[in-house]
């Protein structure tokens, strides 16, 4: 919940020539919803796309307050995120309405960014496993693999996001590990190794090339890095 229409236009604009040149980087952002129509008018013609943070699981109807995925394809939003960890903590999102959502983005031909993820109490636990993959099984359950192939995972352990910890590369790795073995037996190799997963938690600058060396990290989900183009930027340019 960050940044007026104008705030937003400034950033993305800095974004924009900052990451002119970048090709090999598939790269979005993710306004609120007041400034998606504002941004998605700069980013009509340039190589950054547009999604959104959040969205119900109808097409229409008497739910005040909410945001149809249909309102967003007329926005011409490419993705939407499904299931943000404080979603989940503060407004009671569960795996079940997650997977409406993303049926409801299938419809519409939106790619869902679907966000998974552990509590610190759940790691110290030694839940980490359990919790993450009952959250992928019941936010995925019974859903279309070339559908599924569309779609992007974002893990998120709940303890590292806005606290300046960042899970190591190595335990990312392991989780992102997991991850990929269970759309494995749920969905075929093949399926496994065409949906990217995506880091969340802290990420920075300067900690994004040892993350994005690992074999099961394929991009990064970036909070607060993301609300300034010099510490945005940098994390898109990883490789240079």
């Amino acid at each position: 919940m960050y940044m007026t229409r104008k705030e937003a236009a400034d950033l993305v604009e800095g974004l924009l020539t900052a990451l002119a040149n970048v090709r090999d980087v598939e790269v979005a952002v993710c306004p609120p919803f007041t400034a998606l129509e504002t941004v998605g008018k700069l980013l009509a013609k340039h190589n950054i796309a547009l999604g959104a943070q959040n969205c119900y699981w109808e097409d229409k109807g008497a739910f005040t307050g909410e945001i149809s995925p249909a309102f967003l394809k007329d926005l011409r939003c490419k993705y939407c995120i499904v299931g943000h960890s404080e979603r989940r903590q503060y407004f009671g999102e569960t795996n079940e309405t997650v997977r409406k959502k993303i049926l409801a983005l299938y419809r519409h031909n939106i790619l869902p960014i679907v966000c998974i993820g552990e509590t610190l109490t759940q790691r110290e636990e030694g839940q980490t496993e359990e919790v993450v993959l009952t959250q992928l099984r019941e936010c995925l359950a019974n859903l279309p693999p070339e559908r599924v192939a569309e779609t992007t995972l974002a893990y998120e352990p709940v303890w590292a996001i806005g606290t300046g910890k960042t899970a190591t590369p190595q335990q990312a790795q392991e989780v992102h590990a997991l991850i990929r073995a269970e759309l494995a037996r749920l969905f075929g190799q093949e399926t496994a190794e065409a949906v990217r997963i995506q880091y969340g938690g802290s990420v920075k600058p300067d900690n994004i090339k040892s993350l994005m060396d690992q074999a099961d990290i394929d991009g990064a989900l970036v909070g607060g890095a993301s609300l300034k183009v010099d510490s945005f930027a940098p994390i898109v340019k990883f490789y240079e």
